[in-house]
């Protein structure tokens, strides 16, 4: 038997927990499209696959990906600007890593749905 704050959504066969729960504000849901839409892009997705196994700088994620370095900085752009990594300078290279985990479970999640729905 269903709880009473369930309701029963026929078109995707999931229940959908009824209005009464806690509502999200605006400005989160939004700042999480935002961030789901930085992560959306397939380069971006497999340097956050490269940060997650090491901190990498753009020469080694070019040499990973075989992607060309002007790409890759863009896209290491996107990424920075909506906090996915952040790059520390050593010298005459940047490092890139990783802001935290959360965001490497994310794609890796996605990832592994995608490929379970290829068995």
């Amino acid at each position: 038997m269903r709880a009473a704050a369930e309701q029963h959504d026929h078109s995707s066969d999931r229940p959908v927990v009824a209005a009464a729960t806690h509502r999200r504000p605006a400005m989160t849901l939004t700042a999480a499209g935002d961030l789901l839409r930085a992560l959306a892009a397939p380069v971006r997705i497999a340097i956050v696959l490269e940060l997650r196994e090491a901190d990498r700088c753009v020469h080694e994620l070019v040499e990973a990906l075989g992607v060309a370095q002007p790409l890759i900085s863009q896209h290491l752009r996107v990424l920075k600007s909506a906090g996915v990594v952040y790059g520390e300078r050593h010298g005459r290279e940047v490092v890139y890593r990783l802001v935290d985990e959360h965001l490497s479970h994310i794609v890796v999640d996605a990832v592994a749905h995608v490929e379970e729905g290829d068995r």
